[in-house]
């Protein structure tokens, strides 16, 4: 189980700073914040009203037979919850509206950060987790402010205007009533312990799932390959019925907290009654007031049971908003600079060098080991070593998707943490063997949502890539929806999609990492057709499978566990002993 999986128990039952930051996700919408907190008091301050005006009915209107009376009494009452209902529908509109505001500002600033990660940061998180951030966390803290902050304010301010009513209107009979308050004191103490823990393990559970079912679902393809359906269902099962549990947890705090407001509520009534009629009997209070102070008993119990709510939305969006500020509070691994912000940089030539570079994924498990070499601006240079030798390596540090350890990488002669990492990537174009196509339409596939690129521009790229002739075989064109990761297209397609990127782009320096590796010889001749085109006078750089595809590249570096071990030309190299000459006449055998 991952990290996230196990989660952490943060923060106190009530968690002030993190309230604080909370609240401050309000400020862009502060005056309909407080608009809503007013008109919430507002309808906290006229609870006291209408048991008031019940009073007056009965013990002035009907003894006397005041029609007149007893009618405007009516009207009141109905003017009133007219009145209230009107300010509840404004209360509950405002409320969203600010919470749906701050969701939107937090997973949007959420994104980018995450988007800012340097891509070690996704190797060791679960999808799932990131998921979880985005989508139910923070719900959670959007609920805080549709149907938490504020509404716990008002319960609260109408448990003191309903007791101060009640005092005013006979305090020893409220003395009486609020007897059985303490012991809801102290179980509702005892009920925030509880679910506070229950909430944390509910939310880790969420997560735990979420990372299940996004991993299986994603690598469906595998599980279905191994014949592994009916361990990673039991696997699955053991996982829910946990979710599960956590969640009968907190419920059995609900189950027993509940009734026993009412319970205590009841026993109020009871003994305002018993107390109350003798009183009414022997003519020491009216029956109005006794109706009166029934009704406030159930003013007073609803606004607890409504705070034991308010409290658990509080619970939760604190726990949720815990893990959210704590992502984004995060700094370490952040890689990127916001285009508003990147620094001035003269425009790339293509010059790259590698100086005695070592780096490791993890610990001191070198991947590469004291690599240097030199590549001239217009030059062709391919990689080649068996699996694990560290070519992709090379890609992924020149990108800056990863950072080295020791030794420097210099473009253009600037260290490359010097150059603006925006500048540093618009000026590589980049065709991946594993080429990741977004459930959209196949022109925002090749521009990536980029304006600016006109019909002929798309229809010029399809034809110099060789991709033209079957995209206008698809029904909807270029409007053609390719499904999720790119589905309805072959793998050669899908590689000719990323060459049509690269090809948009223009870029200073073209990496091809194992473009071809994974297509059909005939896809390979368009896409060798392309590559000598789009390689022309631009700095490239080839990781290749198929040492066929490099023969014109003008130098050759062999990689061997780490270490650049060969470099020359195909030709000097294949008059030379040594790894690559062994692995060309080793494919040669295999054709």
């Amino acid at each position: 189980m991952s990290k996230a999986s196990k989660g952490e128990i943060t923060g106190r039952i009530f968690d002030g700073a993190t309230l604080r930051q909370i609240l401050a996700q309000v400020k862009p919408y502060r005056r309909r914040f407080f608009t809503t907190g007013v008109l919430v008091m507002a309808l906290s301050g006229l609870v006291w009203v209408r048991p008031a005006l019940i009073r007056i009915a009965v013990d002035d209107a009907m003894p006397t037979g005041d029609a007149e009376l007893l009618l405007q009494v009516f009207l009141a009452v109905c003017g009133m919850l007219i009145f209230e209902a009107l300010l509840q529908y404004r209360v509950t509109y405002l409320a969203n509206w600010v919470a749906q505001s701050v969701s939107l500002d937090l997973r949007s600033k959420l994104f980018r950060h995450v988007a800012q990660f340097q891509l070690r940061y996704f190797d060791r998180t679960p999808v799932g987790t990131l998921v979880t951030r985005h989508v139910s966390d923070i719900d959670g803290i959007a609920n805080v402010f549709s149907n938490g902050i504020l509404n716990a304010v008002g319960d609260i301010l109408a448990l003191v205007v309903v007791i101060g009513t009640m005092f005013w209107v006979d305090w020893k009979l409220t003395l009486l009533v609020l007897t059985p308050i303490p012991i809801l004191l102290f179980a509702t103490r005892v009920f925030q312990q509880v679910i506070k823990k229950a909430f944390v393990d509910v939310r880790n559970q969420v997560s735990r799932m979420n990372e299940f079912v996004q991993e299986h679902v994603t690598g469906m393809h595998i599980v279905q390959a191994f014949g592994r359906q009916s361990k990673e269902a039991r696997a699955f099962s053991e996982i829910n019925a946990t979710h599960r549990d956590a969640n009968i947890r907190s419920i059995w705090a609900f189950s027993v907290f509940f009734p026993l407001v009412e319970l205590l509520s009841a026993t109020s009534v009871g003994v305002l009654l018993w107390w109350g009629m003798h009183d009414v009997l022997v003519e020491r209070m009216t029956l109005g007031i006794l109706l009166q102070f029934i009704l406030y008993v159930f003013m007073l119990y609803r606004p607890i049971r409504q705070l034991a709510d308010r409290f658990n939305v509080l619970q939760m969006g604190i726990v949720n908003s815990d893990r959210v500020f704590k992502l984004l509070g995060k700094t370490e691994g952040i890689e990127a600079e916001l285009a508003d912000d990147m620094p001035a940089h003269p425009p790339l030539r293509g010059a790259i060098e590698f100086e005695n570079v070592w780096f490791a994924y993890t610990d001191e498990e070198w991947v590469l080991k004291d690599v240097s070499f030199r590549v001239e601006p217009g030059e062709s240079v391919a990689f080649v070593g068996p699996t694990g030798a560290g070519k992709s390596t090379i890609i992924n540090l020149l990108n800056r998707f990863y950072v080295h350890q020791k030794g420097r990488i210099l473009i253009d002669g600037y260290p490359i943490e010097e150059v603006p990492l925006l500048a540093l990537r618009q000026n590589i174009g980049i065709v991946l063997q594993d080429v990741f196509l977004f459930s959209d339409s196949l022109r925002n596939n090749v521009t990536l949502y980029a304006d600016g690129y006109s019909e002929a521009q798309l229809n010029q790229a399809a034809e110099a890539v060789g991709a033209l002739d079957f995209i206008t075989k698809l029904p909807d064109g270029w409007e053609q929806n390719v499904r999720e990761r790119g589905a309805m297209l072959s793998v050669g397609q899908r590689q000719l999609i990323a060459f049509m990127r690269a090809y948009l782009t223009e870029p200073t320096v073209l990496v091809l990492d194992e473009a071809t590796s994974s297509i059909d010889s005939e896809s390979e001749q368009l896409i060798q057709r392309a590559t000598e085109a789009i390689t022309q006078d631009r700095t490239s750089l080839i990781v290749a499978h198929r040492l066929s595809t490099i023969r014109n590249a003008h130098r050759i570096m062999v990689l061997d566990q780490g270490s650049l071990i060969q470099s020359g030309s195909h030709q000097s190299l294949m008059e030379e002993e040594g790894m690559y000459r062994d692995l060309v006449l080793s494919q040669i055998e295999e054709a």
